[in-house]
């Protein structure tokens, strides 16, 4: 009985987080360049960004002053390569090897990523079909995870962005699987609230590997410097955050995991599929005298999961955790500015109806209901000598209606992060990334270094190193750190 209460304990230390994930995006590369030069995929702004992330970059370039779209691979945030007439292939091939060097010291990853697109036109309409298939030996015989664990992530496929474009007077629509991206700071996910994503491997992959396509009808209008965008996800996908017992689940399991602490988990609980259970959004985008601002209205459930407290199956197990998805309104916005010799970037986003896990044994399920404040501002600042950047953040999340004495995982008053790279020859180019809880919230110092020795191709090798408390929401992986190598080819 002893030992069923410790298990208990722990597991109950454990369940009490952060409900949602979405504040903090700790890129690989301090955030994609395609993705963070896009307003919410609508108007290019003016940005000057280097290669970044290796592969999942963009070569250094600078962009022209804000235009409206003058065609609908514009208004949705996409540069055609090519003549869409015929079908055409493209995709990447990624294989990363990462050994968890912390104490326990183990093999973590030796995944093989193979992502195909194809895209077409038929009649006035334009299509795109893609998937992802991923496959890990090191869950196939590894001795150091559960059984749920590896049977997750051994191997996988998932759908990538499979819709349809076309027109209907002044209106452009795109009806199928599909990201929408609606914020502009570089590497955090504040006022990108739509997407969901994979956190099996935390924040650390490349964008086009963490977002999950929502499968919804979007509408957009553009008149002028002035637009709209209408939003419906009749089936709204959901975060995946692993099994529990895998390196990166949302809470600060014993690693490696025992049985009787991953049983007390249960399955996620998602909502029921039902026009009432949709999500919808409006936003509206204007450039207002070399200004561009964004404003946004969403409902819908977040795409991130709160542990709730609910009966167990036994005596020596009284209680479980059981992760389910609140239903939230948001409100927030976006601005972006072009300084001459750097990029202003801000964003805000209110969140009401979020709950959030505590160890408050008094509290009813085991959660808190908290509406908060994430902001975040960043300066986005190119090299003149030599293909690079610097882009300095600070971001915080605010708690409404009792603060954030009973939310278990602690995010810090204020977080800031500093990206670096810089193209030291014309095929190397090492970057550091560091992000950093003020009071609370742990850090994460990622050193890496990209080599470019063919054309399409990427090697890196790097590191990922978490510090801080185990209440933090980085320092909670404070024996995960890992040196990893990667390869991606691009075709």
């Amino acid at each position: 009985m002893n030992r069923a209460r410790n298990r208990f304990a722990t597991a109950l230390l454990a369940a009490a987080g952060l409900a949602s994930e979405g504040a903090l995006g700790a890129q690989r590369d301090g955030g994609n360049a395609g993705d963070a030069a896009i307003d919410g995929g609508k108007r290019p702004i003016v940005v000057a960004q280097n290669a970044v992330g290796g592969a999942s970059g963009s070569a250094g370039r600078t962009r022209d002053e804000p235009e409206a779209p003058n065609s609908r691979d514009a208004l949705f945030g996409e540069t055609p390569d090519g003549d869409y007439t015929a079908p055409r292939v493209s995709g990447f091939y990624e294989f990363t090897l990462a050994y968890t060097y912390a104490d326990p010291k183990h093999w973590s990853r030796a995944v093989s990523r193979l992502a195909v697109d194809a895209r077409g036109t038929v009649s006035d309409a334009k299509w795109k079909l893609g998937a992802r298939f991923d496959f890990d030996p090191v869950y196939m015989g590894s001795d150091f995870y559960l059984s749920d664990v590896k049977r997750n992530q051994r191997a996988d496929a998932i759908w990538r962005e499979n819709y349809l474009d076309f027109a209907a007077g002044d209106w452009d629509f795109r009806i199928g699987a599909q990201n929408i991206v609606w914020g502009d700071v570089v590497g955090l996910f504040v006022a990108d609230v739509v997407s969901a994503k994979d956190l099996r491997d935390f924040l650390l992959p490349s964008f086009d590997v963490i977002r999950i396509p929502q499968w919804a009808a979007r509408a957009e209008y553009t008149a002028g410097d002035a637009h709209v965008e209408l939003v419906w996800i009749p089936v709204p996908a959901f975060d995946d955050v692993g099994k529990p017992g895998s390196d990166f689940y949302p809470y600060p399991l014993p690693s490696p995991t025992p049985e009787g602490i991953a049983a007390a988990f249960a399955d996620p609980d998602r909502p029921a599929r039902t026009i009432e259970n949709s999500s919808y959004g409006v936003r509206g985008s204007a450039l207002v005298d070399g200004w561009d601002f964004s404003a946004f209205y969403y409902r819908g459930f977040s795409t991130s999961p709160t542990f709730y407290r609910v009966g167990g199956a036994s005596p020596t197990q009284p209680y479980e955790f059981q992760p389910r998805y609140d239903r939230v309104w948001q409100l927030g916005g976006t601005f972006n500015k072009d300084l001459g010799t750097a990029v202003l970037h801000g964003e805000a986003v209110y969140t009401h109806g979020q709950n959030f896990a505590t160890l408050n044994a008094s509290a009813p399920e085991g959660v808190v209901g908290r509406s908060t404040l994430d902001w975040a501002a960043s300066l986005d600042i190119p090299f003149t000598e030599v293909e690079g950047r610097v882009n300095l953040q600070v971001f915080q999340r605010y708690y409404f209606d009792g603060g954030d004495q009973d939310v278990a995982i602690k995010g810090g008053d204020f977080g800031v992060s500093a990206f670096v790279s810089a193209k030291v020859a014309s095929t190397f180019e090492p970057q550091l990334l560091w992000i950093q809880g003020i009071n609370g919230g742990g850090s994460l110092v990622r050193p890496r270094l990209n080599w470019y020795p063919a054309r399409n191709t990427t090697v890196a090798v790097g590191l990922d190193i978490f510090m801080g408390a185990t209440n933090g929401f980085l320092g909670r992986y404070n024996n995960r750190d890992r040196a990893y190598g990667e390869v991606r080819y691009t075709f």
